[in-house]
């Protein structure tokens, strides 16, 4: 098998050959603090060495649990640098799902670095004491037997260098559970070098380019989108401070290439609503002379007004979302994929405008189908190998061909761009026995409503009902809002099946969250989890009334 260039041959290229260019920028206390290509890999060969006194064994697995910054980038690229197995765990995960992660992948090492709150992992080190623990240097972080800056310290860095082939392990992912506890997706070192090339090429990244890394890096969007391409291709990254100086943080680093997910683009657009209603703005848009130097402003105030490619990907995102985002300016590509294929399926690049609602077509050395079923088929290099300690749901996952079922249903135009309709197991079915696919729909209730959030239910209902989060906008009017909703709920039930029409709205009292169990750490809506809640809302809704707003 001939050797690849891994992430950690490249660490050591580009210390090499551009030792002083800057890699990584950390803001602290509303300054960067940067870390040169020389710096980063002498820390990394340091935090190997280190490994090594520890009495780790190549191919044991380190756990990593904490929100990005510059020291996840390093121990990842330790870890690769001394033929350890990764396993990064999302910051916000409850104390059951770290316990898990750490126990299926049988973790030799916890390392800790910042998190919004340190209850959970503290309450999993103290069960797992047999498993020693190494603490980033930020506020708040648990107290551990090691420190990360000592340990960089005490230790020399090694000249040691693990080679590493196609079909080699390099991290086990788990996926974000929807639907109970997330499956160990076995990443090797082959695909994730074929995805993170294939996403260079794909997008054009440039020798100039600036990347900003906020989403989860436990996600695998994160990891090969801005790490995989970073580090493969030597850009400049930087990291926010925190949630409050997000924005602030953007403005700072004014990234070109920028990826985010549906929820914060929604956010985005309405922290601009409340201060320029959409009236307002539609008519300064309308004025050739002053619409663009309200674009520019409005693509400043979100630090965004360098980006070059703007992306969105993770979770259904609507058509009108898109094209708000269009009018102002601000074109998002849309992409498409999956832990389980390195999240590089299909991207609207170069953005389409006519092909929002897609999330545009096959990547180079991508190949897609639909199956009978409508289910989504996808087969390219950057596969990851199965689940790990999981034959059974490996074996699911391919059929003889080596096309990896995705559980997504959807369509290829006569260009080959794909629209999601939705995960199979969401289509549920009404008592009227037909099948119901809600993302559409919700995807229209987003498009022409002012929400947050929304998701339908209906399994075994008369008919479905739409559980909706409202955004609570200044001066918001009840009335005004329950009176929108009802012409909405009209034009949209005109549009649907007989068996698709809804019933009517439940308005939530508290907004979905990852902290009540709603949504995943990559702000997925738990599904089953409305389900089972709201199983019995049929039997007590109020057919008088079309709008309920939860007590």
């Amino acid at each position: 098998m001939a050797q690849l260039q891994t992430p950690a041959d490249m660490i050591i290229k580009w210390a090499n050959e551009r030792p002083n260019d800057i890699y990584l920028k950390q803001i602290i206390n509303r300054q960067f603090v940067n870390y040169t290509y020389a710096s980063v890999a002498d820390k990394a060969q340091r935090l190997v060495t280190a490994f090594q006194q520890l009495g780790l064994q190549q191919g044991d697995r380190i756990a990593l649990i904490s929100k990005n910054c510059a020291e996840w980038f390093i121990c990842d690229l330790a870890m690769m640098l001394g033929g350890y197995v990764s396993v990064p765990i999302f910051p916000t995960a409850g104390a059951d799902t770290i316990a898990h992660c750490i126990e299926h992948s049988e973790a030799k090492l916890i390392i800790i670095g910042k998190l919004d709150s340190p209850s959970a992992i503290n309450n999993v080190v103290a069960s797992h004491s047999n498993i020693p623990t190494i603490a980033f240097s930020y506020r708040g972080t648990p107290t551990c037997q090691y420190q990360f800056d000592d340990l960089i310290e005490q230790h020399l860095p090694t000249s040691e260098r693990c080679s590493h082939h196609d079909t080699d392990l390099m991290s086990i992912v788990y996926t974000s559970g929807t639907s109970g506890m997330p499956k160990g997706a076995m990443l090797t070192y082959g695909a994730f070098v074929w995805s993170s090339q294939k996403i260079i090429e794909h997008i054009g990244l440039e020798d100039n380019e600036r990347l900003f890394s906020y989403l989860p890096l436990a996600h695998i969007t994160e990891r090969v989108y801005i790490f995989g391409s970073s580090i493969m291709s030597g850009l400049q990254v930087a990291f926010p401070e925190s949630l409050d100086t997000f924005i602030d943080d953007v403005k700072m680093h004014r990234p070109t290439i920028f990826v985010s997910v549906p929820r914060l683009w929604t956010l985005f657009q309405q922290s601009i609503q409340d201060k320029l209603p959409p009236a307002k703005l539609n008519f300064l848009l309308g004025l050739p002379l002053v619409s663009t130097f309200i674009k520019r402003k409005l693509a400043q105030g979100l630090g965004l007004d360098q980006a070059r490619v703007l992306g969105c990907g993770s979770a259904p995102v609507s058509a009108g979302l898109l094209r708000w985002y269009e009018s102002i300016g601000l074109n998002i590509t849309e992409a498409w994929g999956m832990t389980e294929s390195f999240a590089y399926s299909t991207l609207n690049h170069p953005y389409r405008s006519d092909k929002i609602g897609t999330v545009g077509n096959a990547g180079p050395g991508i190949e897609i189908k639909i199956a009978a079923d409508k289910e989504i088929l996808v087969r390219s290099k950057g596969l990851f190998s199965g689940y790990y300690n999981n034959s059974q749901a490996t074996q699911a996952s391919f059929d003889n061909d080596g096309w990896l079922y995705t559980g997504d249903i959807g369509e290829l135009d006569n260009e080959g761009y794909l629209t999601i309709q939705g995960r199979k197991k969401d289509t549920f079915k009404t008592a009227k026995g037909k099948f119901v696919s809600p993302v559409p729909i919700e995807k229209r209730f987003m498009e022409l409503g002012n929400f947050e959030m929304v998701c339908l239910i209906g399994s075994g209902m008369s008919a479905p009902i739409l559980l909706a989060v409202a955004h609570d906008y200044p001066q918001f009017n009840h009335q005004r809002y329950e009176k929108k909703l009802v012409a909405i709920l009209a034009k949209i039930n005109n549009e649907l099946e007989p068996h698709q029409k809804i019933k009517g709205i439940l308005i939530i009292k508290e907004p979905w969250s990852i902290e009540n169990g709603i949504l995943t750490p990559t702000l997925k809506i738990k599904r089953h989890v409305l389900e089972q809640h709201y199983a019995n809302i049929d039997d007590n809704w109020n057919n008088e009334q079309i709008i309920h707003w939860q007590q």
